[in-house]
């Protein structure tokens, strides 16, 4: 039996397997578009983060340049110290406190002599008290109330009540060095030159020897 022949017309056949190849290439393009797009901006937010978190260092450092210019302000400086001076001729330095003394007990010796504004005892860096308090008034006339405390007992021990002195920043009290009469004063030793060795060896020639 002979096979048929069979013409067809409208044209060539399409070519599938082409078709599909440049659709799959279609979609691996928009694709790799929308992974660029998705990098793009996050690139754009770290970026934004970046520039915030510069702006916010730039604000913090003015703000710390203008509290120190503020402090560094001779005007301000006059200021602080002339507070410091007014509130220190209201207090009175108090010694050889108990460490087990507290700040309350302290308000209740001197609270006879005036309104105790504030009672801070000095404690080292382990928190430990140093056995000293200052107690500060809200009258000036408080301070000559309490120096007639002077000596008074608390929790068994006399204490030391005298004026609190006011202390000058960049100013150091000078302390002149106390004699020791078993030590003298600690100075600079003598040049002591190094022992000589005599080439003609050791001992007395008297007159036998010449």
């Amino acid at each position: 039996m002979e096979e048929e022949e069979h013409e067809v017309y409208g044209g060539e056949i399409p070519d599938v397997e082409g078709d599909m190849d440049a659709h799959n290439t279609d979609v691996d393009m928009s694709a790799a578009d929308d992974d660029a797009v998705k990098e793009l901006d996050e690139m754009k937010k770290r970026l934004k983060e970046m520039e915030e978190e510069a702006a916010a260092l730039r604000e913090m450092q003015a703000k710390v340049e203008k509290e120190m210019g503020a402090a560094q302000d001779p005007a301000n400086v006059a200021a602080n110290q002339a507070s410091k001076e007014e509130a220190d001729s209201r207090s009175v330095f108090v010694g050889n406190v108990d460490y087990a003394c507290t700040p309350e007990e302290v308000q209740q010796h001197f609270q006879s002599c005036g309104t105790v504004n504030r009672v801070t005892i000095l404690t080292d860096k382990f928190g430990q008290p140093k056995g000293f308090a200052y107690v500060e008034f809200l009258e000036i006339d408080a301070v000559q109330e309490a120096l007639q405390l002077n000596e008074s007992e608390l929790h068994g021990r006399q204490l030391k009540v005298l004026p609190k002195r006011t202390n000058v920043p960049g100013m150091k009290q000078y302390r002149p060095r106390r004699f020791n009469p078993y030590m003298g004063y600690r100075g600079r030793r003598p040049y002591v030159p190094p022992y000589f060795y005599s080439p003609y060896g050791y001992g007395f020639r008297g007159s036998e020897g010449q």
